[in-house]
């Protein structure tokens, strides 16, 4: 499982450490994607297979269902780490997640988050003054 949030940098190559403490769960290889509120999701080859299995049931009559399919798939990678512990980051991911130099590592049980460090802290905030709010919703 994925927990945390760890800051690390981009190099000039557009690679990230993974923290130590999920290279054991990710393995040798993962799938990174677009996310969802312009992070990236990385996923371990397991946990990728079981998402594409639930997209695959999604109805593609229904317009968000191909919308969804489209931003998963059409972005999906395959990316390998290295023997220091990175990752290539493809440059339309980049964009997309309009990374610059530092950068946020959030585990999120399944998945882990990537995200522009900046981002990040603007997001975190805004939803840590509505967490109770957010609970309520949710009826936790």
């Amino acid at each position: 499982m994925f927990l945390g949030e760890y800051y690390y940098n981009l190099d000039s190559k557009d690679r990230i450490a993974i923290p130590v403490s999920f290279r054991k769960k990710l393995g040798s290889r993962g799938v990174i994607t677009r996310g969802i509120d312009n992070c990236l999701f990385l996923f371990p080859k397991e946990e990728w297979k079981k998402l594409v299995k639930k997209i695959l049931t999604l109805p593609i009559g229904q317009p968000n269902s191909r919308a969804f399919m489209r931003l998963m798939f059409a972005g999906a990678k395959e990316v390998e780490i290295d023997s220091l512990g990175r990752i290539l980051i493809p440059d339309y991911l980049k964009k997309f997640a309009k990374l610059k130099k530092g950068v946020a590592i959030c585990g999120l049980f399944s998945r882990i988050e990537i995200w522009d460090k900046a981002i990040w802290e603007r997001y975190k905030k805004e939803t840590e003054k509505e967490s109770q709010k957010i609970a309520q919703t949710l009826e936790i």
